[in-house]
């Protein structure tokens, strides 16, 4: 559905926008069509891998590598203080990590805090609504805190 609408999380069982609103990131909760009001709350949202699928099961390692490559350019260029990504699997492909944690990881990614969190595909039924705000209510803690940081 993301695919055909251009919008990231667009399905509508998808738990991304009312995890992402519970949690503290924006006021209300956004639709996907929405996903540009993002960036007014701190907040940009992209890829790793450009092409469609339905589990990250689908994708081969090469286009996990290939989507870091340009990550990496994407993160030069905006700077952001975090990096999150939504996929433990998604992540330790591109990376090529075993046993990752769910949370803050040890490693930075071009200078940026990474945060690995589950997808929030209805499909990932190990994560709820409530354990999504949760990780996600860390995550916004933490921003906040280098939002502040950096205006000082």
């Amino acid at each position: 559905m993301s695919a055909a609408t251009g919008h990231h999380f667009a399905r509508p069982g998808n738990r991304f926008w009312p995890a992402l609103h519970q949690a503290g990131f924006t006021p209300r909760r956004l639709k996907p069509a929405e996903q540009a009001l993002l960036l007014e709350h701190g907040c940009g949202v992209t890829n790793l891998v450009s092409r469609p699928s339905a589990a990250a099961d689908e994708l081969t390692p090469a286009e996990f590598v290939a989507g870091r490559r340009r990550l990496t350019a994407k993160v030069r260029r905006f700077h952001p203080a975090i990096v999150a990504f939504l996929g433990v699997g998604a992540y330790a492909q591109a990376f090529s990590r075993k046993n990752v944690a769910v949370g803050a990881q040890a490693e930075r990614f071009e200078g940026a805090e990474v945060w690995v969190l589950p997808n929030p595909s209805g499909l990932n039924a190990n994560y709820q609504l409530p354990a999504l705000v949760q990780l996600f209510r860390k995550l916004w803690l933490r921003s906040s805190k280098s939002r502040s940081a950096a205006k000082s």
